[in-house]
C-alpha cells in the first residue's frame, strides 16, 4: 500500500505526463513546490516499488504498474467530485478540495458502489474522463474555444482549469458544461471573443478564458 504522499506524487506524474509520457524532475519539483533533493529521493523510492522508471538526469516515466495505480487514484477523485455534485448538491467549484481527501480511502468496494449509484459516469463535473475500475481511460477529442473561428457553433464539454476562482467566474457568466456557444466575433489584436449562448447575446471572453474552455461540435 502506498502512502498519501506517494499517491499524490503518482497522480501528479500521471497528469503532467499526459501528453509526452514523461516528466522532467525540475518540472515535477516546480509543480509540487518542493526542493529537488526531496523529489529525487521520492523518485528513487517509487522506482524501488517499480512504479516509475528513474535515472539521474533523465525524464521520469511511470511504469505500467505506476500508471494503473495513478489511474485508480484519479478514478476515486473524479467519482467523488461527481458524487458531491450529483448526489449532494455541491457546486462544481467546491468539490476538488473534498475529493483530494476522499481519494486516499482504501476501499475499492466503496468506490464501486459510488460508481453504481451515479450510473457509471464517463466524465467528472469538469468534463475530465473517469478511469474505469481497470484503470483504463476513454480519452475524448476536444479543442480549445480559442481555436474556433467566427461563425462556429460548439458545445462546452470540459474545462482545463478547475480552480475555485475560475469556476466561480464561469458561474457568474452562466457558463456550464453542455452550453451551446456561437462565436460571434474575434478581436484580431488580443483574440478576445464575443460569444452568444442561452439568453446572452454578446458575452465577451478574454483569450485567457477561451484557452481554458474545451469544446466539441
Amino acid at each position: 500500500m502506498n502512502s498519501l504522499i506517494e499517491e499524490n506524487y503518482l497522480k501528479t506524474l500521471f497528469n503532467l505526463s499526459e501528453r509526452s509520457g514523461e516528466v522532467n524532475v525540475n518540472e515535477l519539483s516546480r509543480h509540487l513546490e518542493l526542493k529537488m533533493p526531496t523529489v529525487t529521493s521520492m523518485m528513487k523510492k517509487l522506482a524501488l516499488k517499480k512504479l516509475v522508471h528513474y535515472e539521474s538526469y533523465k525524464p521520469i516515466r511511470l511504469t505500467e504498474k505506476g500508471k494503473r495505480e495513478a489511474a485508480f487514484i484519479i478514478r476515486k477523485h473524479r467519482l467523488t467530485e461527481m458524487f458531491l455534485v450529483q448526489k449532494m448538491g455541491f457546486g462544481w467549484e467546491f468539490v476538488h478540495e473534498i475529493a483530494e481527501q476522499v481519494e486516499h480511502v482504501q476501499s475499492p468496494e466503496f468506490f464501486e458502489k459510488m460508481d453504481e449509484l451515479l450510473g457509471f459516469p464517463k466524465i467528472d463535473p469538469h468534463g475530465s474522463p473517469i478511469p474505469d475500475k481497470n484503470g483504463k481511460i476513454e480519452w475524448r477529442s476536444y479543442r480549445k474555444l480559442s481555436d474556433c473561428k467566427a461563425g462556429e457553433t460548439v458545445v462546452l464539454a470540459a474545462v482545463i482549469n478547475t480552480s475555485a476562482e475560475f469556476l466561480k467566474f464561469l458561474n457568474s457568466r452562466e457558463l456550464k458544461l453542455g452550453v451551446k456557444l456561437k462565436v460571434k466575433s474575434i478581436e484580431s489584436f488580443d483574440h478576445t471573443m464575443v460569444v452568444c449562448y442561452s439568453k446572452r447575446n454578446g458575452e465577451t471572453l478574454s483569450n485567457t478564458v477561451c484557452e481554458r474552455l474545451l469544446v466539441e461540435n
